[in-house]
């Protein structure tokens, strides 16, 4: 038996990355997954990576009324959720004096107002003993430049979670992060690919960790299964950093 045998779950962003890694693994072990995406064919590639046990529905998380869309399935499909992964964000780098207002209010819009509202959302289908899952990163707890934009809506997220925690005071769900560090998803190697220097950039980021590597997709969905299972009871409002290192020492 699977340690999420006959768990519903939700991850948004499931389509690529740290989310297609963690549906994966979801799946592995024995739980239904729901996951979105905002480009269909992107999502379409990922159903059909994951196979049985799985739902894609197209959407944005800063768009309530996609959310709303996303819930509807889930409820008529399955009706309740037991682990819900609030994962989908974005970033963009800009140094201060170059930061441009419509790359804050995106980033915010979809990190911030997206995790908020895809909870919230959420809620009415969990039951006890539900896990909420939300994507942090080790910028919302360390200087990063030209990433101030992006490592705010992060320690929004950290905070959201200890908020929430008491919020959830009664319920028996837990609300915890999981925040990565430097990973080689494909949206971290397309924008050092931008660059032109991407291998030369991965090199210093490597060496900003103890571990001295960045990690990969399967590391970080490991951890996150850890948080979706029982495994995790007794965990609530807290951080789990899977960063070798990095934000650590």
């Amino acid at each position: 038996m699977g340690r999420l045998t006959g768990k519903i779950a939700v991850i948004t962003g499931g389509n690529s990355g740290i989310g297609l890694a963690t549906a994966k693994r979801f799946v592995s072990e024995g739980a239904y997954v729901f996951i979105t995406g905002r480009r269909q064919d992107e999502l379409d590639k990922a159903v059909a990576t994951l196979g049985s046990g799985v739902t894609g529905v197209q959407g944005d998380v800063s768009n309530l009324d996609d959310l709303d869309r996303l819930f509807a399935t889930v409820q008529a499909e399955k009706g309740h959720v037991d682990v819900l992964f609030a994962n989908a964000g974005i970033g963009g780098m800009s140094p201060l004096g170059s930061i441009p207002e419509d790359q804050f209010d995106k980033v915010f819009a979809v990190n911030v107002k997206g995790t908020l509202f895809t909870v919230q959302k959420a809620l009415p289908l969990m039951r006890t003993g539900g896990s909420i899952i939300l994507t942090g990163s080790t910028t919302g707890s360390m200087g990063s430049p030209a990433f101030s934009v992006y490592s705010a809506t992060k320690a929004a997220i950290r905070n959201f979670a200890r908020c929430w925690a008491l919020d959830l005071k009664g319920t028996g769900i837990r609300v915890n992060v999981l925040s990565p560090g430097a990973t080689t998803t494909p949206g971290l190697l397309n924008g050092l690919a931008r660059t032109g220097r991407q291998e030369a950039l991965l090199a210093g980021l490597a060496s900003q960790a103890p571990l001295e590597r960045v990690g990969n997709p399967d590391e970080t969905a490991a951890v996150a299964l850890f948080l979706a299972s029982d495994d995790s009871s007794f965990m609530t409002g807290s951080e789990v950093f899977v960063d070798g290192g990095m934000a650590q020492v």
